[in-house]
C-alpha cells in the first residue's frame, strides 16, 4: 500500500512571521493524513461514531529537516511504527516531503483509543483487527503483545 495519505499546497494562513510553515501546521497536515489513511482502510468517522470511540494522542514529536515555504506543494507519508495488541496503543511516524522529494520533517506520535462515553481508554473492537493489518508498517515496526 502506498504510504502517501496527504498532498497539498501550503497556504498563507499556515505561514509564521519567519515566512516558513508554522509549527502547528505540521500537526494539522499529519492529523489529516492519519484521517485519510483510516478512511482509506475502511475506518470512517461513521465507524468511530457507531462504536463511540476516537483516537487520542499522548505524545507528538516534531523533527525539522528543511524549511517549507508559502505555496510549496507537500506530501505526507504515514506508517505504523508500533502497535500493542493487548491494549491497542499505537505509534505512527509521519514524514513530510516537499514536491521534489526533499524530506522536510518527521513527526512521531503515540496514542490510544478513547471511549467517548466513559472518557476512558479502551480497546478497538475485535472486528477492527483486520483494519490494523491494512495500515502501512514501518521497516522498524514493532508489535507488542504484553
Amino acid at each position: 500500500m502506498d504510504k502517501i495519505f496527504f498532498k497539498g499546497q501550503v497556504l498563507w494562513a499556515q505561514i509564521d512571521p519567519n515566512r516558513h510553515l508554522r509549527h502547528s501546521a505540521y500537526a494539522d497536515f499529519c492529523a489529516q493524513a492519519r484521517s485519510n489513511m483510516l478512511n482509506k482502510i475502511g475506518l470512517s468517522l461513521e465507524q468511530f461514531a457507531k462504536h463511540h470511540i476516537g483516537p487520542i494522542l499522548f505524545r507528538e514529536e516534531l523533527l525539522y529537516h528543511r524549511e517549507i515555504h508559502l505555496d510549496e506543494e507537500i506530501y505526507v507519508e504515514v506508517e505504523l511504527t508500533k502497535f500493542n495488541i493487548s491494549n491497542s496503543r499505537f505509534s505512527f511516524r509521519h514524514i513530510v516531503f516537499k514536491a521534489d522529494g526533499t524530506k522536510s520533517a518527521t513527526i512521531n506520535v503515540d496514542g490510544a483509543w478513547l471511549d467517548l462515553e466513559k472518557r476512558k481508554l479502551t480497546l478497538i473492537p475485535q472486528e477492527w483487527n483486520h483494519f490494523m493489518d491494512k495500515i502501512p508498517k514501518a521497516d522498524d515496526y514493532t508489535e507488542i503483545s504484553e
